[in-house]
């Protein structure tokens, strides 16, 4: 092999099929071989690799040896080979996939935040590899590189985990592989912040000190406490879907579908003092001519600052009517139909809450009894 010059190819020929070639720059060991059977069938060529670590020529022997067995079985490792260097990336899949697969059958707020978790999280840990070949290896390192965001880090899991399926489905994976089933979710502390009376006093006042500046933003504020509404469906709300006389708004579309927003006489009262802007369907207009408020954050980062009440989010308002409710006496049914969740569980969470006006409805017979019998606060004789 040593006399081997540029060109020139020595076959083996003990191990037919197997050879090395020489070119200018270096020798390569390929083999080469009929994919498939009699004269007809297509002539392939597999490179093993370059002469040199590793491939010394017992090494490349053996691993040509190893190829050989495999295309007598009928399989084609070149034609393999070029399929896979063909098959799509993370990056070109993902696209099809949000295209075909979550724009279509997903609201345009769930597809816009499938592509937000893959533009910033999944994409740059694994978008350059081939999606047949990623492993549960890569996506656990990437939930684990996100422990920082474990609500993030289960969400780009969840959102693999679905386009992996897709994958499956359309044959650009085999079935069953899926490299998401079993990665361990991080556990997610659910945050509840419910507003005592008197900060929601602090909040009336604080709103009422930003009313002339920013009138439709606090307008906006004051429907989400008074209806338990989300942020989507207020800030989306238009006139025409508005029955003043019943009191509720049908909203075409919620994050649950279709839903019946009611209006009770606080809230009736906000949108008695609103202005209509001509040309402008929404309720709670935005600068641009006709569309509605889309930050209404800068506004209550300001408002909660009057009221001292950082901790707040805007979200925590829809907790605060729900909190009110349920210690005013409010069954649990009936809130989760109010607030528009489509499963009981989701209602449930309030349902420690339930429990509180009857601890302290108990705590005062107790006490009085505990008085009458002469024990003090712990019931005991002394």
């Amino acid at each position: 092999m040593r006399g081997l010059r540029p060109g020139e190819t020595l076959r083996d020929t003990t191990l037919i099929g197997f050879e090395v070639r020489a070119r200018e720059t270096a020798k390569t060991y390929s083999v080469v071989y009929r994919a498939g059977r009699g004269r007809s069938a297509p002539q392939r060529r597999f490179t093993i690799g370059r002469h040199g670590k590793p491939w010394t020529p017992e090494a490349a022997r053996t691993e040509a040896r190893r190829l050989l067995r495999l295309i007598a079985q009928g399989n084609d490792p070149a034609g393999a080979r070029v399929e896979a260097r063909s098959a799509p990336t993370v990056a070109e899949f993902a696209e099809r996939f949000l295209v075909e697969h979550i724009e279509p059958r997903r609201k345009k707020s769930t597809a816009r935040e499938y592509r937000r978790l893959f533009d910033s999280v999944i994409l740059p840990a694994l978008g350059k590899r081939r999606v047949a070949e990623v492993t549960a290896q890569d996506v656990a390192r990437l939930h684990h590189e996100q422990r920082h965001a474990p609500v993030n880090a289960n969400l780009a899991i969840a959102r693999l985990h679905t386009m992996f399926d897709f994958a499956e489905r359309i044959g650009v994976r085999p079935e069953g592989t899926n490299p998401c089933k079993r990665i361990t979710k991080y556990p997610q502390r659910h945050r509840e912040r419910f507003l005592s009376a008197e900060e929601l006093g602090r909040l009336g006042k604080a709103l009422s000190e930003f009313d002339a500046g920013m009138p439709f933003a606090v307008a906006a504020i004051r429907l989400l406490i008074y209806s338990g509404a989300r942020k989507s469906e207020i800030l989306g709300l238009q006139w025409n879907w508005i029955d003043l006389q019943l009191g509720e708004a049908r909203l075409p579309d919620s994050k649950t579908g279709p839903k019946t927003l009611h209006l009770p006489p606080p809230a009736l009262g906000v949108l008695s003092e609103l202005p209509r802007i001509e040309g402008n369907p929404h309720v709670i207009p935005g600068a641009r001519a006709g569309a509605a408020l889309v930050n209404l954050e800068f506004a209550w980062r300001a408002i909660r600052r009057q009221a001292g009440l950082g901790d707040v989010r805007l979200h925590d308002l829809r907790h605060a009517f729900a909190s009110v409710a349920v210690a005013g006496g409010l069954g649990l049914p009936i809130l989760g139909a109010l607030l528009g969740h489509r499963q009981a569980q989701t209602t449930q969470r309030y349902a420690h809450l339930a429990a509180d006006p009857l601890k302290a409805a108990a705590a005062v017979v107790a006490g009085k009894i505990a008085e009458a019998m002469g024990g003090g606060n712990d019931g005991h004789s002394r």
